[in-house]
């Protein structure tokens, strides 16, 4: 007996789930077909390095987009964390392991301000966010009077380090995206998460937690950002006042073009380790194959389009599938 083709309809859900892995296998694919030299081993690994940081960010805006958020402020934490902890550094003469406690500290502290303002007072998040957004990186600006900060050199021993010739901050990375798979996938906290970005009013009604919740993941958005910018912090030694300016928009796109939603319930840490690889290789891909400098934020852009676009379509897939499946027998 010959197998049966494989119908149209289970071809565009294979699609539908397959599809960030396809785009990012296939973004490869044409640069190192373009310039063939994109494919050694050390592009590969800086193209890595290099995703690191957007990655562990990305990880936390997963955990806020599964719950139908968006957190606009995570370029700012990126930026007002690591300031304060340099200014201890330097100022109080904290080593680096105490400097990336409080970096991090700090960065649960800015989530928690946002939660408080989504959670506890009922702004909408994109507001919220957008508020914090202009709040935090204003303080910042105020503490250095947008001058630089040079941080002490023993700080990028941390970012330049490697163990078994694999880079620190990709071993970062890597946990930061294992420990999120676990709670997100193993934990009541994660199911919980699922379930209030699925259907928040079903989540009320069964009794689950969904104030703290919502605020939990606005802490570990912030968190993973200033952790973020900490491992960038540890590469290049300085902080500007320019640093992660704009770089919240690289994270959702990560975020989204990975395959976790903006409308919520879908998505896990591998969203983020696919999406930040996909930026990064589009950004590293450019510059190889010698685009027109002008032209990359174009390009940038319009891959971000995509993963939006896909987004709408993936989202428009499943209430198709959920009005077929709620459909009585016999309609």
């Amino acid at each position: 007996m010959s197998a049966r083709p494989l119908a149209p309809q289970s071809t565009i859900d294979l699609a539908t789930r397959a599809g960030p892995v396809l785009i990012l296998v296939v973004i490869v694919l044409v640069f190192g077909l373009l310039t063939p030299s994109f494919l050694a081993a050390e592009s590969l690994s800086n193209t890595a390095k290099q995703a690191s940081f957007i990655g562990i960010a990305a990880v936390g805006m997963v955990f806020v987009l599964l719950t139908a958020g968006i957190d606009l402020s995570v370029g700012s934490v990126m930026y007002l964390a690591p300031l304060v902890a340099g200014l201890l550094m330097r100022d109080a003469g904290l080593g680096v392991a105490a400097a990336l406690g409080v970096c991090v500290l700090t960065g649960a502290a800015l989530g928690a301000l946002n939660a408080l303002f989504i959670v506890g007072l009922r702004v909408v998040p994109f507001v919220a966010t957008l508020a914090t957004l202009f709040l935090f990186r204003g303080f910042g600006a105020w503490l250095t009077q947008s001058r630089q900060l040079d941080f002490p050199d023993a700080i990028r021993g941390f970012g330049l380090a490697s163990v078994l010739g694999v880079p620190v901050p990709i071993l970062v990375f890597a946990a930061v995206a294992v420990a999120a798979h676990v709670v997100l996938r193993h934990t009541a906290f994660g199911r919980h998460i699922y379930a209030f970005g699925n259907d928040p009013a079903a989540a009320v009604k069964a009794g689950l937690p969904v104030r703290r919740v919502q605020a939990a993941v606005y802490v570990i958005s912030g968190t993973l950002a200033a952790l973020a910018g900490f491992v960038v912090i540890s590469q290049i030694g300085r902080l500007d006042a320019g640093f992660g300016r704009g770089r919240e928009f690289d994270v959702i796109a990560a975020a989204v073009l990975g395959g976790a939603s903006l409308f919520g319930g879908i998505g896990g840490a591998g969203s983020a380790v696919i999406g930040a690889l996909t930026i990064q290789a589009v950004k590293a891909g450019l510059v190889f194959a010698g685009i027109n400098l002008y032209l990359q934020p174009l390009i940038q852009g319009a891959v971000i389009l995509f993963a939006v676009f896909f987004d709408g379509l993936r989202e428009a897939r499943l209430r198709a599938l959920r009005r077929r499946v709620i459909r009585p027998r016999g309609v």
